[in-house]
């Protein structure tokens, strides 16, 4: 059983006839392991965004399915799938969308202020999350806010927050377009051995040939069909 499974995937912005209609993902099927990695390249404006938008479930299929652990995402509401990115799927954007007002510590929190926790479970998730900061080299950085972070510290600061609720599925969206080449690298290193070390699947969308192949497999994204390079 796979993690991952898009079965025949369609999107379409527009009515069906419309000549202004267009469709950005055109029959797409991967499937996606416990602890694979992946990533897609392709053009600006092939629907990398779209697609994982779709995966990430924040938007359904036009046709087509996308199951999460065997589940249709496009079958389930908008609350059981709004609780489904909470536990399931960690985020990580090109920009790091740290809270300016919050501390490293609780900007990674946040994702867990949501669920109904206990305080013994609070106390853990704040455990974890000084954990995973000491691994990207954070400890130092506990109590300051982002105007204080570089944009490459922020950025290790977005991937933790992304990993605090033990997700199954990590997705990065152009996660080094906003960084330095040694920021980059360093980044690109990082996810690699989080996705190695946490076990989380990794789905990467990207302009950067170096970064992809830092992934296990890589697909191309054009014309709106995908196929594995």
């Amino acid at each position: 059983m796979h993690l991952l499974e898009l079965d025949d995937v369609c999107k379409q912005y527009g009515e069906t006839g419309d000549p202004a209609s267009v469709r950005v993902l055109d029959r797409i099927s991967l499937t996606l392991d416990a602890g694979e990695s992946l990533a897609v390249v392709g053009p600006s404006g092939c629907g990398k965004s779209t697609l994982l938008n779709l995966v990430g479930a924040l938007d359904i299929p036009t046709s087509g399915a996308v199951r999460f652990d065997s589940r249709d995402l496009g079958a389930m509401d908008e609350n059981a799938r709004a609780d489904l990115r909470a536990r399931a799927i960690g985020f990580v954007f090109q920009q790091h969308l740290l809270l300016p007002q919050c501390t490293v510590l609780e900007n990674v929190l946040v994702p867990t202020l949501p669920l109904r926790r206990s305080a013994a479970e609070r106390r853990e998730d704040a455990a974890r999350a000084r954990a995973l900061l000491e691994r990207v080299g954070l400890s130092a950085r506990l109590d300051h806010r982002p105007g204080r972070l570089s944009g490459g510290e922020s950025q290790r600061a977005a991937v933790v927050r992304a990993l605090i609720n033990r997700p199954r599925l990590l997705l990065a969206d152009e996660p080094t377009g906003s960084l330095d080449e040694k920021s980059a690298n360093a980044l690109g290193v990082l996810l690699v051995a989080l996705n190695r070390d946490e076990g989380v699947a990794l789905l990467v969308v990207t302009h950067s040939r170096e970064l992809a192949g830092r992934l296990a497999a890589v697909a191309r994204l054009e014309h709106g069909r995908l196929a594995r390079e």
